[in-house]
């Protein structure tokens, strides 16, 4: 059974223009034709047509889909994997955009005044708007986080790369107080946690010892904040709590 080309115009969703042009150029010729001269496409053809809509959907021009479709090494297994290649791609390229909108509707929540590439040269892969709305929910009522909200917004690109690497240089601070065995509780890692809270304070919110212990348990109960900190040193999440717990305890019995 085969098809005239107004049918088959009508199936593939294009102009019956295009397909004689697809025949002119070779890309796809029907393999019946009338004795009146009509053109008629078999199902070989109908498949051949799939495979050049799909290719030219992901921007592929002409001349790449013949040299694609022609290859005498292509099979139909071979074009099926190629696909599921570029729609995996496609598929994380159009992940990649949606993130990219949302951080945008989220930074203006989070009124983070930076640039889409100062944000990259300060963040890298990380995004801070996007727990914005976790956050709000779970702190959106208190002082700090209103406090926080007005600090930041003000920062500049500069203020950013200095409260960067001034918490990278506490992390390392604490991975090497850990990898030479030093207490947890001991003084010079207290004083290590104490830098950690005053960093807060300093950046974001007047962070209380009391603050400090409620971060130290989401350190370790909050996987994505345990695995933050695990990047940097196995076992740092539950040092640092216990560091900050013994640094609350000597705070509030100063």
């Amino acid at each position: 059974m085969s098809l005239t080309v107004g049918r088959v115009a009508r199936l593939a969703g294009v102009t019956v223009r295009t397909l004689h042009h697809y025949d002119e150029i070779g890309l796809l010729s029907p393999s019946e034709r009338t004795r009146a001269g009509y053109r008629r496409y078999t199902d070989a053809d109908l498949e051949r047509l799939q495979q050049v809509l799909f290719y030219r959907e992901l921007g592929f021009g002409l001349e790449e889909i013949t040299a694609i479709l022609d290859d005498p090494g292509s099979d139909e297994m071979t074009h099926l994997r190629r696909q599921r290649e570029l729609l995996m791609a496609r598929v994380d390229r159009l992940r990649d955009m949606v993130a990219a909108v949302e951080v945008a509707m989220e930074a203006r929540t989070m009124n983070i005044t930076l640039t889409p590439e100062e944000r990259f040269e300060v963040f890298g892969g990380f995004r801070p708007e996007r727990y914005e709305a976790e956050v709000q929910r779970r702190w959106g009522g208190t002082r700090e986080y209103a406090e926080s909200r007005r600090r930041v917004a003000s920062y500049t690109k500069d203020d950013w790369l200095r409260l960067r690497d001034e918490a990278a240089l506490i992390t390392e601070d604490l991975v090497a107080a850990m990898k030479a065995g030093l207490p947890a509780d001991g003084e010079a890692v207290m004083e290590l946690a104490e830098r950690h809270r005053e960093h807060i304070s300093r950046w974001f919110y007047e962070c209380t010892p009391a603050i400090h212990r409620c971060l130290g348990e989401l350190y370790v109960g909050d996987v994505r904040f345990t695995e933050t900190l695990e990047s940097a040193a196995s076992g740092l999440a539950a040092y640092l709590r216990e560091a900050i717990e013994a640094n609350a305890d000597r705070q509030e019995g100063a």
